[in-house]
């Protein structure tokens, strides 16, 4: 893996068709944005994209089509149909439509998702757009990071100039991701430092950690059938209530079990957050409990956004086999960028693959919080890995 250090290319994305003025002038534009983010891991193994300046006679894995490029005078039905068949060939087609006073509302379409976000328009939007596909992001990241690009740099911080570049780490300055229900509120708030973050299968392993008063726990039961559900929630909330320091534990899923059993906090992985009415998440706003929600980039961190919860998770940071995540590893690049953004704004736990030997490299991206699995259920002494992993953590504070 190299870095970029301020040469003026691109690693993995083409402007179509070469000789053409508009694709010259975005691949240039593109490449100046794309030095403006140095230092930048580039990953030989990133996809290619091809992105046009003019409408293709054919797409597929690779070809991104940009709306204003799409056939001119085709109806609602034709247009619906083309990009239908553009996504059936797997290519990705990008829609903007104007809004008022400077907005544009964008639709991203890929082969599986469909993607709705508004924002502030800026002509460099494209070129941004460009330069974050080279970066590796996938189609719906890199839309949010260019839609964040602003042409007078108000999408960065001077003071991130030596270390970041031009990264857009301005939370006001991205765009918000429309088609979700209602947010009730900002839920309450948790310890801004959540810290080591064990996340558990039972509420023996949960009661451990009590008695080595842990502050943060989660127990995570996925399974909704288990037969003493209620049982192992009611066992974890009285065990987390024995922790006497900055107790913040958290029940996974079963929102409305953990309720019943007052519960301090419940955290949600994004396509169950997703899945709630809004008369469920009005009612698990009413309930007082803290709200954690999963993430694995920039387009989920702000659709978690949205709702305001008490902490965010990103991840997986590194591979991990607890659980089947369809997002490549993220890596302390991204996450380093990632706390930029949204530390100032929530608590942020780095999840996925962390252990006792690459915990220092996560803490070193200025995250304040990890969860674990591995580390300690496969731990042969569980007191000796939880205080060595709580050390690392005194010795970021210090």
């Amino acid at each position: 893996m190299t870095t970029h250090t301020g040469a003026a290319s691109l690693s993995h994305v083409q402007c179509l068709p070469a000789d053409a003025l508009l694709a010259s002038a975005w691949q240039q534009a593109a490449a100046d944005i794309r030095a403006r983010l140095a230092p930048w891991p580039d990953d030989p193994t990133a996809p290619s994209w091809r992105v046009h300046a003019q409408t293709p006679a054919c797409a597929s894995t690779g070809d991104v089509i940009w709306w204003p490029l799409s056939p001119q005078g085709a109806s609602g039905t034709e247009a619906s149909a083309q990009i239908d068949a553009w996504r059936a060939a797997d290519a990705v087609v990008l829609c903007s439509r104007a809004l008022a006073a400077g907005q544009v509302e964008d639709t991203l379409y890929t082969r599986d998702a469909v993607y709705r976000v508004a924002g502030a328009d800026d002509p460099a939007f494209f070129p941004a757009f460009a330069a974050f596909l080279d970066c590796g992001f996938a189609p719906h990241d890199a839309l949010m990071l260019a839609r964040a690009w602003r042409t007078d740099g108000s999408h960065a911080r001077a003071a991130e100039a030596d270390t970041l570049g031009a990264w857009p780490t301005v939370l006001e300055t991205f765009p918000v991701v429309l088609g979700q229900v209602p947010s009730p509120g900002r839920f309450p708030a948790c310890p801004s430092r959540l810290g080591l973050y064990p996340v558990l299968p039972s509420a023996d392993a949960c009661e451990r950690m009590a008695d080595l008063q842990v502050g943060t726990v989660q127990l995570r039961i996925k399974d909704p059938a288990h037969p003493t559900l209620r049982s192992e929630i009611e066992r974890t909330v009285a065990a987390g209530q024995r922790v006497t320091h900055d107790s913040a534990w958290f029940i996974n899923d079963h929102w409305r079990e953990a309720a019943q059993a007052s519960a301090y906090g419940v955290h949600l992985g994004q396509e169950d957050m997703a899945a709630l009415s809004a008369e469920a998440v009005a009612a698990l706003f009413a309930t007082g409990m803290r709200l954690g929600i999963s993430t694995h980039g920039y387009y989920e961190m702000l659709a978690a956004h949205h709702f305001r919860p008490s902490y965010l998770a990103v991840g997986a940071v590194f591979p991990t086999t607890t659980k089947v995540i369809a997002t490549a590893p993220q890596g302390l690049a991204k996450l380093a960028r990632y706390v930029k953004l949204i530390a100032p704004h929530y608590p942020l736990v780095a999840i996925g693959g962390i252990d006792a030997d690459n915990l220092a490299q996560v803490l070193d991206t200025g995250v304040t919080s990890a969860a674990v699995v591995r580390a300690v259920t496969q731990a042969v002494d569980v007191a000796a890995a939880v205080k060595g992993m709580q050390r690392a953590f005194a010795q970021q504070r210090a």
